[in-house]
């Protein structure tokens, strides 16, 4: 049975140099996990460019959503294949714009544009494509030739073994396939900021595993809920991942009882940190990763940030430190998380809020309220209830 053909190209993995090898390998990994729901689906790999092949009823739609969620795909391209020799191109070539034409009824230009790949070819590429449009003209009789402003762009690529003839290359997202650059672990909370920090690590070849902090009873199972909900639109992108669900209502309790309220939200983000890396050492994973971005609250001034750092061994990776609120946003709305970050439900870091937090803490000065408290036993007391939840994409 005739299938489907789908180029798919890699973006950064093509600049590989000696390990090109192995991302590609990983890459194929990656797109032949996520289609094997689809009976009969092809996934191959040749001189540094992916063909998927599905069955006919597999639709278009479904094929490109797919593999554009892949890390480290850069573009995709529904295609026709044909013989690498002159007349079949131009038929091909001719047919397809055919097809397009009763598609779009008001297309009247074209430009045809050729890639040889293969250098035994006994034309060249600008040869190519003056005969594949001349063919088209003969045939298509209604069309012109606009190099500059066509209304379609008919893509000519001839390779050793096969020749390809597609019209779009649609956009994936690039970067390097997951389990490229080891495992790190999030701190998952329910706003806008983390699960994009989680997508663009994961975006550079990172496996996840979360963490989440709540103050149950004083947050809802709801809003745990609505963390699980993120995490699921994550896991279409990230894969399979856990969540440790940890009450930190305790410690805060300790913390409002014996330290100056101003501290509340400096010590309990360093609490969050302790508790964050042992559950990552304790999993596998080499790195903290954080949603915070600087100056955006009181727990985010790049003196907190310091403070926070320095209760912890384990490198801290913050990728929206820099970003500006509205293009973290932006983000969240392309991946899909924006409008369930955004539902109105409790977070633990709203608990006990201080009215005038610090800003510019000290470390020295943190370090004497802590001295207050029993900081291993109350770690060790959250770390023992942690609940884990394994969160897997949705078909």
């Amino acid at each position: 049975m005739e299938k489907n053909v789908y180029i798919v190209r890699m973006g950064e993995v093509a600049l590989k140099g000696l390990n090109k090898s192995y991302f590609e390998r990983m890459l194929v990994d990656r797109v032949r996990k996520i289609m094997k729901k689809y009976p009969e689906t092809e996934v191959v790999r040749s001189e540094g460019m992916v063909f998927v092949r599905t069955l006919p009823e597999v639709p278009q739609e479904t094929v490109i959503k797919e593999v554009s969620r892949v890390f480290g795909v850069d573009s995709i391209s529904p295609a026709v294949e044909v013989e690498s020799d002159m007349e079949s191109i131009q038929k091909g070539a001719a047919d397809y714009m055919l097809a397009l034409m009763e598609k779009r009824p008001n297309m009247y230009t074209f430009k045809v544009e050729a890639r040889r790949s293969d250098k035994t070819f006994p034309l060249q590429s600008p040869e190519i494509a003056r005969k594949v449009g001349a063919r088209i003209l003969v045939t298509c009789k209604v069309l012109k030739v606009d190099v500059h402003e066509p209304d379609c762009r008919i893509f000519v690529h001839v390779r050793r073994d096969k020749t390809y003839i597609y019209e779009q290359k649609i956009s994936a997202f690039g970067g390097l396939p997951l389990g490229t650059n080891g495992k790190g672990m999030v701190l998952l909370s329910g706003g806008i900021d983390s699960p994009v920090a989680a997508f663009m690590m994961a975006k550079r070849g990172m496996l996840i595993e979360t963490v989440h902090f709540h103050s149950y009873p004083y947050t809802s199972e709801r809003a745990f809920e609505k963390v699980k909900d993120l995490a699921t639109i994550l896991a279409s992108y990230c894969g399979r991942f856990r969540i440790h669900s940890i009450n930190l209502l305790p410690i805060q309790e300790q913390i409002v009882a014996n330290c100056p309220e101003e501290e509340t939200t400096i010590l309990v983000r360093r609490f969050m940190m302790k508790i964050a890396e042992r559950v990552a050492r304790n999993n596998g994973c080499m790195m903290l990763i954080t949603g915070e971005n600087i100056g955006q609250v009181a727990s985010q001034t790049a003196e907190a940030l310091v403070v926070t750092d320095a209760c912890v061994s384990m490198p801290v990776m913050r990728p929206l430190i820099a970003m500006d609120k509205v293009d973290i946003i932006e983000k969240a709305q392309e991946i899909g998380t924006f409008e369930t970050s955004i539902l109105p439900y409790e977070d633990c870091c709203t608990v006990f809020l201080p009215k005038h937090p610090k800003t510019k803490p000290r470390l020295e000065q943190i370090l004497q309220s802590e001295s207050k408290l029993d900081c291993e036993a109350l770690i060790e007391a959250a770390l023992a209830a942690d609940e884990v939840t394994v969160i897997n994409p949705v078909d």
